[in-house]
Order: C-alpha cells, then structure tokens, then sequence
C-alpha cells in the first residue's frame, strides 16, 4: 500500500508543479525539464508515470471529476450537472485557471469538451431525445453555451457566483432543448 500512497504523491507533485508553470509562463513555453525541477522528481520517475507535458497535462483532468458525472436516473431537471460543475469549478479554482485559462493547453479544452459532450449527450437521452444528427447539433450548442461561461469566469471576465452563471446557463439553453424534446 505504500507504493500506492508513493505513486500518488509523486503523481500529485508532478501535477501541481505543471498547473504552477502553466500559471507562472503558460503552458506552450513549460518544458519537461521545467516540470521535473519544479516537482523535485527523476527523469526516469517522470517518464516512468507520463509519457510528455501534455499526459499531465491530461491527466489534470481526473481532478474535475465531475466531467464523469452520469446523469441522474428519474430527474426531471435538465442540467442537473450545471450548478454542481460551476460550485466545483469555484472550489478548483487554481486547476481549472490553469487547465481552461488563457494561458492553459488546447487539448484540455478540446478534451473538456468531449467530456461534457458526452455527459449533456447522456443526460439529453435520458430524458426522452433520440440519437440523431439534431440531438448532435444540439449538444454543440449546449456545451457551447456552458463552455462560454466558463471561459469567461475563468479568464476574470465576468464575478458572477456559480447560482448566477447556472441561471445564465439554464435561460440561455433550456427554453430551445424543451421546444427539441417536446417535438413537432
């Protein structure tokens, strides 16, 4: 069990000393080297838990875990993951300005992304959609309009509370999702 706690931590190091640098000089001018000083840690131990920069990067998103959220069986609001994400985000704060921020890495917002798009997709299917490319269409702008928000808030444009972005978000999307679910 020891191993585990040491891979963890060494896991965590390497993680944390990344988000710094991302935070410190943005991620495109942050080097292995940069990461491995910052995180006091071998190159071998590097190399031996992530393949490049951009696996930790990666794997900093575990750390949002409510991307993976599935959606709530028998709930009949839409959205259910919206206020939990924008509290979860407040709470992460330090992570997500690194991983979403200006100064962050593109994979992670295309990763993100996927990410959400899987869940709205779910959560869209759960309650009553069907797969087609309209529901696709539809999940774009859903996680277009989500991301938007966050984006801002993250980049300091914008103080609103996570109740606040949440009812932003819901007024914005779910009069259009309702009218989609509800039919011709």
């Amino acid at each position: 069990m020891s191993g585990d706690r040491r891979v963890r931590r060494t896991r965590r190091m390497v993680q944390e000393a990344l988000v710094a640098l991302i935070l410190e000089k943005g991620y495109e001018a942050v080097t292995v080297t940069d990461i491995i000083d910052r995180a006091d840690v071998g190159r071998s131990t590097f190399y031996s838990h992530f393949t490049d920069k951009q696996d930790v990067l990666l794997s900093n998103l575990d750390e949002l875990a409510f991307l993976h959220r599935a959606p709530a069986s028998g709930s009949r609001e839409l959205f259910a993951f919206s206020r939990p994400m924008f509290e979860h985000v407040r709470e992460q704060e330090r992570l997500v300005r690194a991983l979403l921020g200006r100064r962050g890495g593109g994979p992670v917002h295309a990763r993100g992304e996927r990410l959400l798009a899987d869940l709205v997709r779910d959560e869209l299917l759960a309650a009553g959609a069907r797969a087609s490319a309209a529901l696709d269409l539809l999940v774009v702008c859903v996680v277009g309009a989500f991301m938007g928000l966050l984006r801002a808030w993250v980049d300091g444009e914008t103080a609103a509370s996570p109740a606040e972005l949440d009812a932003a978000f819901r007024a914005a999307v779910e009069p259009g999702v309702r009218a989609v679910l509800a039919g011709p």
